[in-house]
């Protein structure tokens, strides 16, 4: 039962991310590239790394070849939220978040060709009804009927498969050479990334124009959100250490329930930060999804 602690921390924590993100978005990035967002997630990853450093065995050395797949998962994982912000600049957080439903089943393909991990039938169903009751509280069918949106489903399909692949090459890490001195050169994985953002002069140009418009509402507000995403990251990654990898990305699938959640309770307290649909039909579905989700939630952790 305790990875489920460390599992749900994730889609908790990245949901409260979502909305300060779409917040951010909104407020500082309506007209400019969200890029620039990611050169910050950089910087508190580069931040934590001493205090990292601090619980890295001395004895853990990867070999080059395996530092260079370890930084790579942090590319990846940066690349993911690149995708996932250019989606959120164009599209509501209510929208965008279903999409991570495409990251487990793409972990449960990836799990299987090389790690070799297979479910048992209670876990495949557990964790099927996690993924259905996720994906039943975001349909989302207008008066003029349902509309099919390429573009969305390519971005967030492109993050989802990277996301898997960055939390397959952590995994195998963590587990061979030590959880810590995994995260820790995931890190300055992420920021290589950001460097090469910097480098860009535009992208530099328009970190100047978000800092001279409002530095301290910005720099407030975006560092408790990566303090939060980093927090929900870490637990997600530990949880990857204790389970099958495909369980711990189903339970991850679970943030889109909690950003509903978090966005029916901020309409209700703070209008002006989100809106979320509040009609009997809204909440019933919403009810329903809870139900499926939390059956499956039953069956995995058994």
């Amino acid at each position: 039962m305790s990875w489920l602690i460390f599992a749900f921390s994730g889609p908790v924590l990245w949901a409260i991310s979502t909305h300060l993100d779409k917040y951010l978005v909104e407020r500082f990035f309506k007209h400019s590239d969200v890029a620039v967002l990611l050169i910050f997630t950089a910087f508190i990853g580069v931040v934590t790394l001493p205090f990292i450093a601090y619980f890295v065995p001395a004895f853990a050395s990867p070999r080059p070849g395996s530092l260079a797949l370890i930084m790579l998962s942090g590319i990846l994982y940066m690349g993911a939220m690149l995708f996932y912000l250019r989606a959120l600049q164009w599209e509501e957080a209510s929208v965008v978040a279903p999409f991570f439903q495409a990251v487990p089943l793409f972990g449960y393909g990836l799990a299987y060709l090389f790690l070799g991990e297979t479910l048992s039938p209670r876990q495949i169903a557990g964790g099927a009804l996690i993924v259905v009751g996720t994906l039943f509280v975001s349909i989302r069918i207008g008066s003029d009927g349902s509309v099919f949106k390429l573009r969305l489903a390519l971005q967030m399909h492109a993050c989802g498969f990277a996301a898997a692949l960055s939390g397959l090459i952590f995994k195998i890490f963590a587990l061979e050479v030590d959880f810590w001195t995994t995260a820790f050169w995931m890190f300055v994985g992420e920021a290589i990334f950001g460097a090469a953002l910097l480098a860009v002069s535009s992208y530099r140009r328009e970190l100047v124009a978000v800092l001279r418009k409002n530095a301290s509402a910005f720099l407030s507000i975006n560092a408790s959100n990566e303090l939060i995403n980093l927090g929900g990251g870490l637990g997600n990654r530990y949880a990857l250490t204790l389970a099958p990898l495909s369980l711990v990305q189903a339970i991850g699938s679970t943030t889109t329930l909690f950003v509903f959640a978090f966005g029916i309770l901020l309409s209700l307290f703070f209008p002006r930060v989100s809106r979320e649909s509040l009609s009997p039909n809204e909440l019933m579905q919403k009810g329903a999804a809870a139900i499926l989700v939390a059956g499956g939630v039953a069956l995995v952790a058994h």
